[in-house]
């Protein structure tokens, strides 16, 4: 009896080489997350332990939004890099995940809190196109709001204008699931797509989508309470 083939990787798990060193094992990112637990802006050991928790080898990581300085702030408790004490509170984070990479994110349709600009698509796209002479990484953009169709959310998948305009690796994010992330890299709509809400509820979320394995829920109740733990580190793991 000849020996069986291995299963093909689905899209969202095979490797890709990001730049001119980084060799990312799967195409599963975590995005950056407001948390709100960074207490009096200066990063905690417990978010060494979260960010750890999601970490795989050859994964990548995006942090949540850090402030340059006291005035831009746009919530409580989230950490900074203005002073010497913030800058050495992220060092057991990166040491926990081993994450320095340069890129940018644009959310060019987002409206929240009336900011919003007149022609988002023009706006992005011009940004998208000059970003090729600065050297960025990665362009990391999100989709307009989901559309309802035949009762079921989808994704509107209209950012193809800019991943044809930035030449750089171009990461998707914006209501996907396994199946839309798979056809997403398959199709060469990104090179990778990250997910929120479902990596902040599923610390294991690569694994559990290599093995389409029922995923955890998320409490929305718990996405910016100040706990070190409820809501942040004790979501489970697969056995």
């Amino acid at each position: 009896m000849e020996p069986q083939a291995e299963p093909k990787p689905i899209p969202l798990m095979t490797p890709y080489k990001m730049g001119a060193s980084l060799d990312l094992a799967h195409r599963v990112v975590l995005a950056p997350l407001t948390r709100q637990r960074s207490y009096g802006n200066v990063p905690q050991p417990h978010a060494a332990v979260y960010y750890g928790q999601r970490a795989t080898p050859g994964g990548m990581l995006i942090t949540e939004a850090t402030g340059v300085s006291d005035t831009a702030q746009g919530y409580t408790d989230t950490p900074g890099v203005w002073t010497a004490e913030q800058a050495e509170a992220w060092r057991p984070v990166v040491d926990a995940v081993h994450a320095k990479r340069v890129g940018i994110r644009l959310s060019p349709f987002m409206d929240y809190m009336d900011c919003h600009d007149s022609d988002p698509h023009a706006l992005g796209l011009h940004m998208a196109t000059k970003l090729n002479d600065h050297g960025i990484l990665y362009l990391h953009m999100i989709e307009p709001r989901m559309a309802l169709v035949d009762g079921r959310r989808v994704v509107p998948h209209r950012l193809l204008p800019y991943r044809e305009a930035f030449k750089g690796t171009f990461i998707a994010n914006g209501g996907y699931d396994r199946e839309e992330g798979d056809k997403a890299v398959a199709s060469g709509y990104a090179d990778l797509v990250s997910f929120g809400r479902l990596f902040l509820a599923n610390p294991d979320l690569p694994k559990r989508l290599e093995l389409n394995a029922p995923l955890n829920k998320y409490n929305r109740l718990t996405f910016y309470i100040s706990d070190p733990v409820v809501g942040y580190t004790d979501y489970p793991f697969l056995p």
